[in-house]
């Protein structure tokens, strides 16, 4: 399929990149937009509307194949334990605004739709075992019950939809603990985490696209929860080495064991530092490959062209 979607979030940091990667790979997007502005470049046509308050939705879907919704209230932080907002703002966004565009997308006749939500609809922070599609989800924080709150009713509403659960996303323009790595590699100074063999899975933003278009042409319906990750997940250390590659530098990584490094934060107040970088997750994309999905580049190529192209 390669017809005619309605992108929300286009001008957030995934949807910009989905809108340009859609667009090249031929499809004709129209972009859903909160507020009055200059047409985003690529997209063939644009709606003004606020999703908690969609009156005559339906029509601004009219005549699209799928729809791709990608707006919502981000997490503040992917690898920390709280939301960083309250549970009602979460809701409102996240859960309520894709409930209703999902029952206008059902009246508008539309094929699927395609629910950007997040592995924090399936689990915490950090992981003790590799997370699959079938285990049962734990969401910690309001940003993923929030998440699995529209996951559950996107199942009651009468159309095909997928939700996709990407791990940490990184790429251009990419802001939190990934802007925060990319600061840390370009410091010059050795840095005491060669020790941090905790691993984590990463999705690059082509990979993520890659997954959107995966499930857009897959011809038989989904109606679940799909795992986004790329296959092979880094330790800290590792993701640092593949970003200082980027830069030409050496990885400059002293190996402190990781006991060490934790009473060292304990001491110096930044013990829930150490649990950010020092824990792990790692997840299978296991639904996705069964459609013929496949990351665009290795990890450690993705993290260096990243910091290669300035982040």
């Amino acid at each position: 399929m390669t017809g005619s979607i309605a992108l929300t979030g286009a001008t957030g940091f995934i949807g910009r990149h989905l809108l340009a990667d859609l667009t090249a790979r031929g499809y004709k997007v129209r972009v859903l937009l909160r507020r009055p502005t200059a047409l985003p470049e690529g997209a063939a046509s644009a709606v003004v509307g606020d999703l908690t308050r969609p009156i005559n939705m339906a029509a601004a879907l009219s005549g699209v194949d799928a729809v791709v919704h990608s707006a919502g209230l981000a997490h503040a932080n992917l690898t920390s334990s709280t939301s960083g907002a309250p549970e009602d703002d979460y809701r409102t966004l996240n859960t309520e605004a894709t409930r209703k565009l999902a029952e206008a997308a059902a009246r508008a006749k539309v094929r699927r739709f395609v629910f950007l939500s997040s592995i924090r609809a399936q689990i915490g922070a950090s992981a003790s075992a590799v997370v699959g599609e079938d285990d049962e989800p734990r969401p910690t924080d309001a940003y993923g019950r929030s998440k699995l709150e529209a996951e559950r009713a996107l199942a009651e509403i009468g159309l095909d939809w997928v939700a996709l659960r990407p791990v940490l996303v990184y790429g251009a323009g990419v802001k939190g603990n990934m802007a925060a790595l990319l600061r840390l590699a370009r410091s010059p100074y050795p840095l005491p985490l060669g020790g941090l063999a905790a691993r984590r899975s990463l999705i690059s933003l082509e990979s993520l696209s890659g997954a959107v278009d995966a499930v857009l042409r897959a011809p038989d319906p989904i109606r679940s929860a799909l795992i986004a990750a790329d296959p092979d997940p880094l330790s800290l250390a590792e993701m640092l080495t593949a970003l200082r590659a980027g830069l030409g530098r050496k990885p400059g990584l002293v190996p402190v064991p990781a006991g060490l490094l934790g009473l060292a934060c304990r001491l110096t107040g930044r013990e829930a530092l150490f649990a950010r970088v020092a824990e792990g997750l790692e997840a299978r994309a296991d639904g996705l490959a069964a459609l013929g999905w496949r990351p665009a580049a290795p990890t450690r190529d993705g993290l260096a062209r990243l910091a290669r192209e300035g982040g």
